[in-house]
């Protein structure tokens, strides 16, 4: 069950660039997203779902993550930007049509730096791992 099928309170990005579509779960140190892969995604090319839309994914996830826990506190939600990501590895490109399963693991925060594993399903297979290194503004 969602903890919110309205994602846009929680994530600083808008239309069409919003790559995750509910909140699935929510925690200290992790998150879960999911989305549908449209065809009317920015991303689409050749019936499938880029390599960038991904990246982001995994990065909106963990957005999610901090919004939804700054909600509840009552905080502005904050922007962050990906500084780097590492040991990136796809397996294979979505097509239009699937649902994708995100998780996500803080790995260790520091100041405003985050370092966080990411990880996406589809239909219980894994088709993409990193470690995303996220800068919080």
């Amino acid at each position: 069950m969602s903890i919110s099928k309205s994602i846009l309170p929680y994530i600083p990005q808008r239309a069409p660039f919003v790559m995750i579509d509910t909140l699935e779960s929510c925690g200290e140190t992790e998150a879960s997203t999911t989305f549908e892969v449209k065809a009317d995604n920015l991303f689409i090319e050749n019936g499938r779902l880029r390599e960038p839309a991904l990246i982001e994914n995994i990065a909106q996830t963990a957005a999610a993550r901090m919004g939804y826990i700054c909600q509840q506190e009552q905080q502005p939600v904050p922007v962050g930007f990906i500084g780097a990501v590492q040991n990136l590895k796809i397996s294979n490109l979505p097509k239009i049509g699937d649902v994708l399963t995100t998780a996500i693991t803080i790995k260790n925060q520091i100041f405003n730096a985050t370092i966080i594993e990411g990880a996406i399903s589809v239909k219980g297979e894994y088709i993409v791992s990193c470690e995303m290194k996220i800068f919080i503004s």
